[in-house]
């Protein structure tokens, strides 16, 4: 068991970074509730010269500044008015990196998920979209630029090895407008038949 550092995220491959974070822990500290799941699905996306990212063409907005800092932080934003996205940044700053946490597979303070999903038991859709997940583990925009090596959010090591014959590689969901970067195979997910 060791908690990620933030030299893990500031490094220049996000697409390697997204991969390496499939089977890691990511928890959330809130009101001191601890809750917390595996990551089983990321997206992966490489501002400036990602036509899907927020940060295309080093595009510096209110929302998107937090994307140009070092990496190690959370990037939240409110999507479609109705879900917070839970992000990653990644690389040094200056360069706008970042990966989507997509789901997670729920380990720790099932209970309270359940209460912030209005569910009754639990099954895949407790965290198993980006919307859900953040609901689930009690993140919103309060979070953003928040560091994800501290004592409110952090992810850990506690020895799952996903190797390559273990994750499934698509394109990214929702960037329709993003012409040839749309189709780019950035969205990772554990096998569910082979992950054990």
């Amino acid at each position: 068991m060791a908690k990620l550092k933030r030299s893990f995220f500031v490094r220049p491959d996000v697409v390697l970074i997204s991969k390496q974070l499939l089977g890691k822990y990511l928890f959330t500290r809130i009101n001191n509730t601890l809750t917390g799941g595996i990551i089983v699905e990321t997206e992966a996306y490489a501002g400036p010269e990602d036509r899907a990212s927020h940060a295309y063409g080093n595009r510096r907005t209110k929302r998107t500044e937090t994307m140009f800092h070092e990496g190690g932080i959370a990037y939240v934003y409110f999507c479609y008015g109705m879900h917070y996205l839970f992000n990653i940044v990644t690389n040094v700053e200056g360069i706008p990196h970042a990966i989507l946490i997509r789901a997670l597979q729920p380990a720790c303070g099932i209970t309270t998920m359940l209460k912030r999903r209005h569910k009754e038991k639990l099954d895949h859709t407790i965290a198993g979209g980006p919307g859900s997940l953040t609901k689930a583990m009690g993140i919103n925009t309060c979070h953003n630029g928040m560091s994800v090596t501290g004592p409110v959010i952090w992810l850990e090591h506690r020895g799952i090895e996903i190797n390559s014959k273990q994750i499934i590689a698509g394109p990214r969901i929702g960037v329709a407008y993003a012409g040839k970067d749309a189709k780019l195979p950035w969205r990772f997910r554990i096998n569910p038949d082979i992950a054990g």
